[in-house]
């Protein structure tokens, strides 16, 4: 679990947050800048092809199973992605436009195929440790792609970095060749309708069927907002530490190793406060840490070039963000039917993900009109609507546990 996540991590900031700074060094304005790396909202929409890894076995796949096909599938398609993109370079727009779209649809069907593959190879109450060391894992590929990045990219050229990440694909891809196919009984439907209707339709009505239809819209609803101010800072982020005077080495240095070890220690202990006090309570604590340390880029913007400062600020920011990745995970386990995993896993994962990446696609024109300050206040104040719903979801979700909704599998 640790190296699949490690194989998560390493695309997604390739096709956002890194992804970034390199379009803006070539002279990109920083409307286009945000609206290209936000190549990452695929990820957001995962879900519309997440039927096909639960009921489709790929042709040329099948003799590694259904889970690990489709994993070695994405795999060697972020691979073949990146270096397709160290190949166009942004001098070629139009061509490196899609291949980062490219590494983003398959680092997106990398991560449905993971969720699903650690959700059916252990019990639910060993979620945890799984979520534990996957979150290692992707903050290490995480390190690689943000801070190694950004500082040989003060060194060498840009196309060459991606080479570089491309060649570390390779480890995650031994990986999938070496560990087992979960041990998991599929019966296939008579027939194309039958096929439709247990793979499509099945996997959206079961979660209404078992929560009734207020508590799974409130639900829904709740898993839609409680991330966003999180995920809004992403494609800003590059380009307003540029903006603050930090050169790509500090960048480097300070966010993406520093705070990643931050961030590492902050997903332990959101695993132990899940573990003591359970997904619901942990979730909403870790939902006001996040959002108020985003007022620390506020302080920072008071401080331009201050690395103490900007220290301080990734120190808040990144282990709030470390914190709320276990209970989000456990949380979001916890309501997946495991008759339809990968369905369902990718549905609720894409809709916390996709109102933030929806934000950060208009955060350059955004931050045009009312500056960053505004702009970072203007996301501590998106947790009101989440925690009004956490407060009316509180007396269904307070006392669940991981085992509560675990469905059997066939």
């Amino acid at each position: 679990m640790c190296l699949l996540g490690f194989s998560s991590g390493l695309p997604f900031l390739l096709v956002s947050v890194t992804l970034s700074l390199w379009l803006k060094e070539n002279g990109i304005a920083l409307k286009s800048v945000t609206m290209i790396a936000s190549a990452g909202m695929t990820y957001a929409l995962k879900f519309l092809w997440a039927p096909l890894l639960d009921h489709w076995r790929l042709p040329l796949f099948t003799r590694l199973g259904l889970r690990r096909g489709w994993l070695l599938f994405a795999q060697l398609g972020v691979l073949c992605g990146l270096l397709l993109m160290a190949s166009f370079t942004p001098h070629q727009l139009q061509p490196f436009v899609l291949a980062t779209l490219l590494v983003a649809f398959m680092g997106a069907t990398q991560d449905i195929a993971i969720d699903a593959y650690r959700i059916e190879i252990a019990p639910p109450s060993a979620q945890g440790a799984l979520v534990a060391t996957y979150a290692l894992g992707y903050r290490l590929g995480l390190l690689v792609a943000g801070a190694v990045a950004l500082i040989l990219a003060d060194h060498i050229p840009w196309s060459w970095i991606y080479v570089a990440m491309a060649a570390a694909m390779v480890v995650p891809i031994i990986t999938t060749f070496l560990m087992d196919e979960p041990a998991i009984a599929r019966s296939a439907p008579p027939g194309w309708l039958m096929t439709m209707r247990e793979g499509v339709i099945d996997p959206f009505t079961d979660f209404f069927r078992r929560y009734g239809w207020t508590i799974a819209g409130l639900t829904l609803l709740f898993i839609l907002l409680f991330k966003l101010p999180e995920q809004s800072i992403g494609t800003i982020f590059n380009p307003f530490m540029r903006d603050m005077g930090f050169s790509k080495t500090e960048i480097g240095a300070v966010t993406k190793i520093y705070g990643v070890w931050i961030g590492i220690a902050g997903a332990f202990v959101g695993g132990a406060a899940v573990a003591r006090w359970g997904a619901w309570r942990t979730l909403g604590c870790a939902i006001v840490l996040g959002a108020c340390s985003n007022l620390l880029y506020v302080l920072l913007l008071g401080h331009p070039g201050d690395l103490a400062m900007l220290t301080l600020a990734i120190s808040g920011q990144n282990f709030a963000e470390g914190l709320l990745g276990p209970p989000t995970v456990a949380f979001l386990s916890l309501l997946v039917n495991r008759q339809h995993t990968a369905t369902q896993y990718a549905l609720l994962s894409s809709m916390v993900n996709l109102p933030g990446k929806v934000l950060g696609f208009f955060a350059g024109g955004l931050v045009a009109v009312i500056g960053y300050g505004g702009y970072f206040a203007v996301t501590v104040l998106s947790m009101i609507p989440s925690m009004l719903l956490f407060a009316i979801l509180w007396p269904r979700f307070s006392r669940e546990r991981p085992e509560a909704n675990a469905v059997p599998a066939d």
